[in-house]
């Protein structure tokens, strides 16, 4: 196994971060740990990179203890965080070239690994840092953290904050990456990248609601769910939330998901129901459950 985690807790005063978090990643495994902000994402990263250390529980990186090992392990990882930080005041190409002496390597040596990744921002590579827009810095981070071919790289929330075009571009990389024999441990508050990943943690409350493929997850939610939407999106969700028969009512795109708690539910019911509260461009129509709609019923549980 690349990554191993046994009843990994961590507690910041009363608060507790992680709860007994327990899970593998196989070797050049895409692995996603799925939550949203607070969940303890990123205290569970920081724990696995050595940067800090559990309470309780065990967890090797590489096959290297967290703890008696941290040397080795922080020589075979690479780690972004999800603040960007590296050098403002330094070029891309400086920035570069500083985390590659720090690896005992150069820029030449790996080149091929980053190449694909550093040819979109080598045009501009003797600008600051501070002065790159999010997708260049996130690419940036990307290049330093793989500069000395780590065996697994890790990688906390690196989309947050960039458009929907660099996202779609980093994960095409990270599937490059992925063939070339890299371990990826990926966290993102985004249920849609859940879904390019191999397999996923749900994490909520510093707890691990479930591990599986995202197909799995999805496959095993048994309920019907439906998209409702009329003209007045707020009004809607309000008189949904206040029908005496939901189960789960929660926005989604440009819907509302919803699910009754009946059996023998008839949308005519709710519809009637909608109508009566004056909604209007009422529609009603089933829909099939994503990565989203289980996690938000694996937090109802």
């Amino acid at each position: 196994m690349s990554i191993k985690t046994t009843n990994i807790s961590k507690l910041f005063g009363k608060t507790e971060a992680l709860k007994n978090i327990s899970f593998n990643v196989k070797e050049n495994e895409l692995f996603g740990i799925i939550g949203p902000d607070g969940a303890g994402k990123t205290t569970l990263f920081r724990i696995l990179t050595t940067l800090l250390f559990a309470d309780k529980g065990t967890a090797s990186v590489a096959n290297f203890d967290v703890v008696k090992e941290y040397i080795d392990i922080r020589n075979h990882v690479g780690y972004m965080p999800g603040k960007f930080s590296l050098y403002q005041d330094l070029t891309i190409e400086e920035n570069l070239e500083f985390f590659a002496t720090i690896f005992g390597t150069t820029v030449k040596e790996n080149y091929d690994l980053i190449k694909d990744i550093y040819v979109q921002i080598e045009p501009f590579k003797k600008r600051r840092a501070g002065a790159l827009s999010g997708g260049m810095k996130q690419k940036l981070a990307l290049c330093c953290a793989l500069i000395h071919k780590p065996k697994v790289l890790f990688l906390d929330e690196p989309t947050t904050g960039v458009d929907a075009v660099s996202r779609q571009e980093f994960w095409q990389m990270l599937k490059k990456l992925q063939k070339k024999g890299i371990t990826i441990l990926v966290s993102t508050p985004y249920m849609d990248e859940a879904e390019l990943c191999d397999r996923i943690a749900l994490i909520d409350k510093g707890e691990i609601l479930n591990i599986d493929t995202p197909q799995n997850i999805i496959n095993k939610f048994d309920k019907q769910i439906y998209n409702v939407s009329a003209k007045k999106t707020y009004k809607l969700l309000t008189d949904l939330k206040d029908y005496q028969h939901n189960y789960s009512v929660f926005p989604f795109g440009e819907f509302i998901h919803y699910i009754d708690k009946r059996k023998d539910f008839n949308k005519s019911d709710l519809y009637n129901y909608l109508e009566k509260k004056g909604n209007e461009n009422i529609i009603i129509t089933k829909t099939k459950a994503s990565v989203e709609d289980a996690f938000m019923d694996l937090m109802k549980t």
